[in-house]
């Protein structure tokens, strides 16, 4: 299993009038999280697109438990459970930082796609290869 922690200030453009996070901008942390993630990794989406290679989302479900607010710092972790093929799966849990409760979980399936061929293609072996130390075996 791989986990990375990335950490947002929420901006008062990204609030409600109640100074709520507005439920969009939720997506928006899980895109940022996972792409600091892949860089962190030695994975930058950059990288994978100039191979040719592109991942769009092909599922995305959120679940709203508590509110933050403008100017809480949020710490948002994905978590990539299994090793990718075709789809690569992404949870995410979002909490303040230092506090214990959940605010917001999520997930997202990305599908590895050949952008010249316009077809889905396995996992690049350069994904396979920085993500199999994170789990017992790749199968």
């Amino acid at each position: 299993m791989f986990s990375h922690v990335y950490e947002h200030r929420v901006r008062f453009r990204e609030c409600d009038p109640m100074q709520v996070v507005y439920h969009t901008h939720y997506i928006d942390y899980f895109e940022a999280a996972r792409t600091e993630a892949l860089r962190e990794m030695g994975l930058p989406y950059k990288a994978l697109q100039d191979s040719g290679v592109i991942m769009p989302v092909i599922d995305l479900g959120v679940r709203y438990r508590r509110s933050a607010y403008y100017d809480d710092l949020l710490a948002i972790t994905s978590i990539i459970k299994e090793m990718p093929r075709v789809r690569i799966r992404i949870d995410y849990e979002v909490r303040r930082v230092d506090e214990p409760d959940l605010l917001v979980t999520g997930h997202v399936t990305l599908c590895f796609f050949d952008a010249e061929r316009q077809r889905p293609v396995p996992a690049p072996d350069s994904v396979v290869a920085t993500l199999a130390p994170f789990f017992d075996s790749v199968s």
